[in-house]
């Protein structure tokens, strides 16, 4: 996947101008892929149910805790076929003595790291069997690069956190990155707004059509997939108004498509 600059939030971007950049992609035939991640599920809540019934059809990846799921999270979700589990870290603790939240600081012994890999894979396997997938999902989005090589011994193959990434990962680790966060966690973890999550969803759909074009002559197979963040327990109203006509323009413009994660994974 390519890794896009920060597009700097004009907080301006309205409905039509998502429309206008898809249809820009209409022009230049390719098709904008998009795929969602959702965080932090442990447990059926009646937020994971109003998420579910939100995403209806679209593929849908999400980040369990391993030290905290309950088994009813896999019966619950026995007849969603198209929602993943991603591995999202041990046990969502900050470890950092200092900073930035962090399960995994670079001041955490390697082994004890290993073994909470190694442990949460088993757990999530033990549960959800082949819909638990390879991919490593830091709490923060946050994960010491030092670290890095222990994901492939506790057989990941993908790490999933935010963009922008600021240097390639060792130990041929591949990343699948989200691009826009839905909440603002500064200001009331509510909805960061239409404004500004259209204004970061065009630019990076804009930079990733322009990069297309201008490297590889247009060639929808080396596009990335622009990556979508939510957080169900923390949804509000605003959110869930702003998910749905999302869902609604991607569902009927010929230029855009949800993607499932395992089309992305190596």
């Amino acid at each position: 996947m390519s890794y896009l600059p920060r597009v700097a939030a004009a907080k301006s971007a309205e409905w039509a101008d998502l429309v206008d950049e898809l249809d820009r992609w209409e022009e230049a035939g390719l098709v904008a892929r998009l795929w969602w991640r959702d965080d932090d599920a442990v447990a059926p809540t009646a937020q994971l149910d109003r998420l579910l019934t939100l995403a209806g059809p679209a593929p849908l990846a999400l980040a369990v805790i391993p030290a905290e799921v309950k088994p009813a999270l896999a019966a619950a979700l026995g007849s969603f076929p198209q929602v993943t589990v991603l591995h999202h870290g041990w046990c969502h603790a900050n470890r950092a003595k200092e900073g930035k939240k962090s399960e995994y600081p670079p001041e955490r012994h390697p082994v004890e790291v290993a073994d909470e890999l190694d442990e949460g894979r088993k757990q999530l396997r033990a549960l959800f069997g082949g819909r638990a997938l390879r991919v490593f999902v830091p709490p923060w989005n946050r994960f010491a690069d030092r670290f890095v090589p222990l994901l492939g011994e506790a057989g990941f193959v993908v790490i999933s956190q935010i963009t922008p990434r600021k240097t390639a990962l060792p130990g041929g680790i591949a990343a699948i990155d989200v691009h826009l966060d839905v909440v603002d966690w500064r200001n009331g973890r509510g909805f960061v707004g239409d404004a500004p999550a259209l204004d970061r969803l065009v630019g990076v759909l804009r930079a990733e059509r322009h990069g297309a074009q201008y490297q590889d002559n247009q060639h929808q197979d080396k596009l990335g997939a622009v990556g979508l963040l939510t957080h169900h327990l923390v949804m509000d109203g605003a959110t869930e108004a702003f998910l749905a006509r999302l869902g609604d323009i991607v569902a009927t413009h010929p230029a855009a498509l949800w993607v499932d994660i395992r089309e992305l994974a190596p």
